[in-house]
């Protein structure tokens, strides 16, 4: 068979991390959806997470597989309950990732780059390697013009606002949402941290957006920043039927039919839905704030609780010591809200027609499930590119509320309540009260919803990048 009659192969190195896995996942399924082979490379833990939706893609005929890396002694990377922090060192995997590649020689990987010895490892193979990095557009290009023109060193405190210079729209920042590796040395000599650049010697990026939700920002990326870049999401709109939405990174702590029967008992978009992502551990005092400002709301809501922060010593301390007394009893007797404790069927609850808003820590992924359920957003950004998120749905697509949050906090700090049960109680109101600035909100996230779906469809601008990507890697094949 001719090698350009064959389809494209296309491997994928997902990161361990929910927040990078579960993204790349859904990409390599995509891509199998447009023809190529996609092979999904994976550790034989974590690929347990995802091996239903990918057997689900095979029995309808699609090209798509998991190839194990088997590693000395049966060990492996920690953290397989989508939890691992950026941090986590996945250097095990090296050597196994370099036979396989050599092995097969797909036409190309598509690698995250919290592996960061993976772009030196992949560059001596002579296979075309491509970076995921599990952000949007709009957040790289702040992160590169606060490298270049390092406007947070210029004000006099970590809470005087500064412009982000040289974008298309008017983005504002304080220095205590810059990320600390971003800042100048303070007097215990930490300072910036030098970051490689994986997309140097790189066929390109892939990234998970779409070009109508931040066309300045995808052009800036592409002509200023010179990045040669495939826009390809949203990824989570591949998950179609009930099973794929319900088990997407992990199976949930709730039977999907509580949930649903509680949200099929509520008004359309009456029901705020809040969750702070896989990774973000808030304090028990932080939590109590929350249940506070929630019930004071008087708004029907659900509540995906995730990992709780336990200082040293209080490991054992009461579940419950987060709660206001006779909190649970009060929702549940007046059926007014209902706590998930873990992993949220995340997808199935945010389409639902009783969801009326979402309440996010601006991670990317839950910015773009946002996005494809047509919801405005209260804004709650704890870490990570979270802060520039914030400023793209609340400032430039004008669909969120800013909580108030003013402190960009590490995976290794303890956190403490950073907002307090009025600021919750009163976005929880702008948000879901009915109001003309609410209504207008929805209309605006209503419309981005459409153009999100139109995107991935046949002919749309994330369906025909795709398949453009596909079609330059063919084209490299050697006759």
């Amino acid at each position: 068979m001719d090698s350009k009659s064959s389809p494209v192969e296309m491997f994928f190195f997902p990161y361990v991390g929910g927040g990078h896995q579960i993204p790349m996942v859904d990409m390599a399924r995509i891509f199998a959806s447009h023809g190529a082979k996609s092979t999904i490379i994976a550790t034989p833990k974590h690929a347990l997470s995802f091996q239903k939706s990918i057997s689900r893609d095979q029995e309808l005929g699609l090209s798509i597989s998991i190839e194990t890396l088997h590693l000395p002694d049966d060990t492996d990377i920690a953290d397989t309950d989508m939890s691992a922090s950026p941090r986590t060192d996945t250097s095990m995997l090296e050597e196994p990732l370099k036979a396989l590649l050599a092995e097969h020689r797909p036409d190309c990987i598509v690698h995250d780059v919290f592996h960061r010895w993976s772009a030196d490892a992949i560059n001596g193979l002579g296979i075309p390697r491509l970076v995921f990095n599990g952000n949007g557009c709009f957040s790289r290009c702040v992160a590169e013009n606060m490298g270049k023109y390092k406007p947070h060193e210029t004000v006099s405190s970590d809470y005087e606002p500064f412009v982000v210079p040289g974008l298309p729209d008017r983005v504002e920042l304080t220095k205590s949402q810059v990320p600390v590796m971003m800042r100048p040395p303070n007097q215990n000599g930490f300072g910036p941290r030098k970051m490689g650049k994986p997309e140097e010697n790189s066929f390109g990026v892939v990234v998970n957006s779409f070009y109508e939700l931040e066309p300045a920002y995808v052009e800036y990326l592409k002509k200023e920043m010179g990045n040669k870049a495939w826009l390809v999401g949203p990824v989570s709109l591949c998950n179609r039927n009930v099973e794929d939405k319900a088990e997407r990174g992990k199976k949930a702590t709730i039977d999907e039919q509580q949930v649903l029967s509680f949200l099929d008992s509520k008004e359309s978009s009456s029901v705020l839905y809040i969750s702070f992502g896989s990774l973000a551990r808030l304090a028990p005092e932080q939590l109590l704030e929350i249940a506070y400002g929630l019930e004071a709301s008087n708004h029907p809501f659900i509540w995906a609780v995730g990992k709780i922060f336990r200082s040293a010593g209080k490991e054992k301390e009461n579940e419950e010591a987060w709660l206001p007394y006779g909190f649970e009893e009060r929702i549940r007797e007046s059926k007014r809200g209902l706590i998930i404790r873990g992993w949220a069927p995340q997808l199935l609850i945010l389409e639902h027609p009783a969801i009326g808003g979402f309440l996010t820590h601006c991670g990317w992924n839950s910015t773009l499930e946002g996005v494809c359920a047509g919801l405005p957003m209260i804004t709650w950004p704890i870490a990570a590119e979270q802060f520039s998120n914030e400023k793209l749905i609340a400032d430039v697509l004008k669909i969120g509320v800013k909580v108030g949050s003013l402190h960009w906090v590490s995976w290794s700090t303890e956190p403490w309540a950073a907002v307090g049960r009025d600021k919750v109680e009163a976005s929880v109101k702008r948000l879901m009260g009915g109001g003309e600035e609410a209504v207008e909100m929805r209309r605006r996230a209503r419309e981005l919803r459409e153009k999100a779906k139109r995107a991935v469809e046949e002919s749309g601008s994330s369906y025909m990048d795709a398949d453009s990507l596909i079609q330059e890697l063919n084209s490299l094949r050697n006759p």
